[in-house]
């Protein structure tokens, strides 16, 4: 069974492996405005969306100027949606069949937070508490407009390696523009009719109200399903249209269709390491990052997959049969090596979509999702945001090196100096302060404590994996958690707020210090940040920096759980 498991895990790795290197090459000629074969059909509709919005795509921002442009359109867009949430009890009959009301100030703050940073976080029930209108022109279109933010931001980064004394890191907007116009919205396109074809619906049809074969009556739900599932997945979104999430039949309807959805999970963070290395005139380079993404990524999803595939020893205990595995809380569709693969990729980035329930994973195997978000989501992360915080682990390497061998560290031809760095530790500890600070506070809290399921390490892994999910951006959660309460919807909201832009401000900072700098031929004292030496320092420093610093409160958690289970006690 871990042999068959196995070899279907490794299937559609290689797949997304193996295709991350083309569409890496054509997303260098997108945002560096080369031809491409979209040019004829999509050119049009490019120079007509910069007339109609009065944008000059030749005029270079400076660092500060984009972070502005970025921020201005993100805080202008939360204000949107957050409109269109309070007020979709108003929309017409056809995009709110059900008649459902608005949501209450807080969870709208919430939820709109939540899809504005890529976090995707679901404190509602999407069935009985979102509308079509509010799914289609609400929610999908931030699934565009979050995914696009993330990977202009991770272009602005690469463009301050291209070459030396640059004044700019490109246009924001002609940057956001051309990653939705050529990738996104026709990957989209495409996979929204594959999943069609696979059985997924996209109507605007009210619900059905059906009779089962008991005599019970049942009520159905559908919507416009099919488009908001692709792009959830392609821009490692996550938020699903049915509380089930990619565990529902109508998002998934089965193994074919999760494989399809795990290559769109992971096809665009592994491609911007391509696009890296093509950007910068040394596809050595973006391979270098690529396989230490892969790397981590591979042993999170073997460790996990392992572990639910040894079973409960308490169930084993009763007479359970062990070779069945851990099935609890998983599809039979899928089984667990598509289930274990899906759900380690989706926390492997910032998408947080599930086709199993972390609440029922083995202590171990629960602890891997995760830790692999407290690394800081390079593994191989978010659309966008995997690449630019790898980037910021290889600046903390090479200065690493730089300290061992007594000389001024440099990455990709530009000097590392104190000014990046503190910049650099500035973004990672701002992670942790929400993470474990805002864990600490609920725990303490009245109103945290009601909102947990269990007692015990049980509990405090519900806590802390919410704090670790929001702050990172990713959206999923353990089941057992009740987030709807003004301390989790406002302090998560913030948790989302400060784990995207008060990361990405230091990051956009460092771009614009390193890309006036002078870019440097190697010489024979550079380190080398293209072999396999550099790929173990990167995952070290990953590992030591981006993870250990959790271990505490991880010990007290799924690492306690498991070894009281191995005694008998349960939470």
């Amino acid at each position: 069974m871990m042999i068959e498991g196995s070899l279907q895990i490794a299937l559609v790795l290689a797949v997304v492996l193996a295709s991350a290197v083309p569409v890496g090459r054509y997303l260098a000629r997108v945002v560096q405005g080369e031809r491409v074969f979209l040019t004829p059909v999509l050119a049009p509709v490019e120079r007509l969306v910069y007339r109609a919005c009065g944008i000059d795509p030749a005029r270079g921002m400076g660092w500060q100027s984009y972070v502005f442009a970025l921020l201005l359109l993100n805080a202008l867009h939360f204000v949107l949606l957050y409109a269109i949430l309070r007020l979709q009890g108003a929309l017409p009959a056809f995009l709110n069949p059900q008649g459902i009301g608005a949501l209450s100030p807080r969870l709208a703050f919430n939820t709109a937070i939540s899809f504005v940073t890529n976090t995707n976080w679901q404190a509602y029930t999407p069935e009985s508490q979102m509308s079509y209108g509010a799914q289609m022109l609400g929610l999908t279109v931030h699934n565009f407009l979050s995914a696009a933010t993330g990977i202009a931001a991770a272009v602005a980064v690469v463009r301050a390696f291209t070459a030396g004394g640059l004044r700019t890191l490109g246009n924001f907007y002609a940057d956001l523009t051309r990653v939705t116009l050529y990738l996104l919205l026709p990957v989209a396109l495409v996979a929204t009719v594959a999943l069609i074809a696979m059985g997924v619906p996209q109507t605007l049809a009210p619900y059905l109200d059906v009779t089962t074969i008991e005599g019970a009556k049942q009520t159905i739900a559908l919507g416009p399903v099919a488009f908001q599932e692709a792009i959830k997945e392609l821009g490692t979104n996550g938020g699903g249209f049915f509380n089930a999430n990619s565990a529902h039949p109508f998002e998934a309807p089965g193994a074919l269709a999760l494989m399809l959805e795990t290559w769109l999970i992971l096809i665009i963070p592994f491609s911007l390491a391509i696009m890296l290395g093509r950007m910068v005139g040394a596809p050595r380079q973006g391979r270098a990052l690529f396989v230490a993404m892969a790397v981590l990524l591979v042993l999170g999803v073997f460790g996990a997959y392992v572990a639910e595939a040894g079973g409960n020893p308490l169930l084993t205990a009763l007479g359970v049969d062990p070779a069945m595995g851990n099935m609890e809380g998983k599809d039979l569709r899928f089984g667990l090596p598509l289930s274990m693969l899906f759900n380690i990729a989706a926390t492997g980035t910032s998408c947080g979509a599930v086709a199993a329930f972390t609440d029922s994973f083995m202590p171990l195997a629960g602890l891997i999702p995760m830790f692999l978000m407290q690394l800081g989501e390079v593994t191989p992360g978010g659309v966008g945001s995997g690449l630019y915080t790898v980037v910021i682990f290889a600046l903390l390497s090479v200065f690493v090196a730089g300290l061992m061998v007594g000389r001024t560290p440099e990455y990709l031809g530009k000097k590392v100096q104190a000014h990046e760095i503190k910049l650099a530790m500035l973004a990672v500890l701002v992670l942790t302060l929400f993470i474990l600070g805002g864990a600490a506070v609920s725990l303490v809290m009245p109103s945290g404590l009601a909102s947990l399921a269990n007692a015990g390490p049980h509990g405090l892994s519900e806590m802390l994996y919410a704090w670790t999910s929001a702050t990172e951006n990713n959206g999923s959660a353990m089941a057992g958690l009740s987030a709807d309460t003004n301390l989790l919807d406002y302090g998560l909201g913030a948790a989302m707020l400060f784990g995207r832009f008060a990361f990405l401000i230091p990051v956009l900072a460092i771009a614009g210090s390193l890309a006036e700098k002078p870019k440097l031929p190697p010489s024979a004292g550079t380190f080398p940040t293209d072999g396999p030496l550099f790929v173990g320092l990167l995952i070290g420093v990953i590992i030591i920096l981006g993870g250990l610093q959790f271990m505490p409160a991880l010990s007290l958690g799924p690492l306690a759980e498991h070894y009281q289970m191995l005694v008998g006690q349960t939470y």
